[in-house]
């Protein structure tokens, strides 16, 4: 996330902090990359295909691929620049435009996405019948809205951004105007503030409704199911403050701080969208009966072929 360049070398050696914080982005790129690629599958698969009783699912199957695409951006450099020396996003001018837009595209969408998850549990909560956003295809209009909004917000980087100082380096700025550290801002208001304000809102109105229905409903299944899903957005709100404002502050308001814990915070903050798969796992009971589902079967279909291929030993040696 850092907009200049960074000079903790102390020597030929790194400190042993920077090399701590560049490895975990590392370790941040290749366990979110699997987990949530796992994350995506396991959605996809037969129990989760009826997406006209639950259309929230289209959403949690975005999210996934997005908590991928997040992760090779300012995360990766973490790694990159101080193992390597240089930063992706500034190896040329398409990497420069691509990389610095999909930086704030990414997580500015991955959040709204969030946030209508949080809409669908209270909707589904409250109203007593289906409302517009419980349909599968206006999901996919929800989805198509977001993406073009944070696209269109964020095309001018595309477009103005990134040029060649004298030297023939990459300058990551805009030569019309100053970028950073004003966009900056708008990824806080887009990416942290307001997400976290209606989460919280919603999340609110999703334990008040989830309390009437405790008291007026005898279904004890009906109780157990929507307890698991208030549990799964509370935690998801909490860790989404706890884990990715720091970082957002950190670095509009304090970019000239210590850059180890600048790139500290921004870790941790990369670190929540990998989440989602333990959190699904901890919480989701379907989700959890289905990655077992899938792991026992694939050890069957293994023991299986042992076996077809051991009787055909026998019979050919009779």
């Amino acid at each position: 996330m850092s907009t200049s360049n960074i000079t903790e070398v102390i020597g030929k050696k790194l400190s042993i902090e920077i090399l701590i914080v560049s490895y975990f982005s590392l370790i941040l790129v290749i366990i979110g990359t699997s987990l949530n690629s796992l994350t995506f599958i396991i959605l996809c698969r037969a129990r989760f295909r009826n997406t006209k009783v639950r259309p929230v699912l289209h959403y949690m199957r975005t999210i996934a691929v997005f908590d991928i695409l997040m992760l090779y951006g300012w995360n990766f450099d973490n790694y990159v620049y101080p193992i390597y020396g240089f930063f992706l996003q500034r190896t040329s001018i398409g990497t420069c435009k691509f990389l610095s837009f999909l930086n704030y595209f990414a997580s500015q969408s991955s959040a709204w996405f969030r946030i209508f998850i949080c809409l669908d549990r209270y909707l589904t909560l409250s109203q007593l019948h289906r409302t517009w956003f419980s349909y599968s295809k206006h999901v996919f209009i929800v989805i198509t809205s977001i993406l073009t909004f944070f696209f269109l917000l964020n095309l001018h980087i595309i477009i103005f951004a990134c040029y060649y100082n004298p030297n023939g380096t990459v300058n990551i700025n805009s030569s019309l105007f100053t970028l950073y550290p004003t966009w900056n801002y708008v990824k806080l208001a887009f990416y942290n503030l307001l997400p976290l304000t209606l989460m919280i809102a919603l999340n609110s109105g999703v334990i008040y409704h989830l309390r009437m229905l405790q008291r007026t409903t005898t279904l004890q299944n009906s109780r157990i199911q929507h307890r698991s899903i208030t549990i799964t957005l509370v935690s998801t709100t909490v860790l989404f403050f706890a884990m990715t404002t720091p970082a957002a502050i950190g670095f509009t308001f304090f970019s000239d701080s210590n850059r180890t814990i600048l790139r500290s915070t921004d870790c941790i903050s990369y670190g929540y969208h990998i989440l989602s798969f333990p959190l699904y796992m901890i919480t989701f009971d379907e989700f959890r009966q289905e990655f077992f589902s899938m792991i026992t079967y694939k050890r069957n279909n293994q023991r299986v072929a042992v076996v077809q291929m051991t009787t055909k030993q026998v019979n050919n040696t009779k």
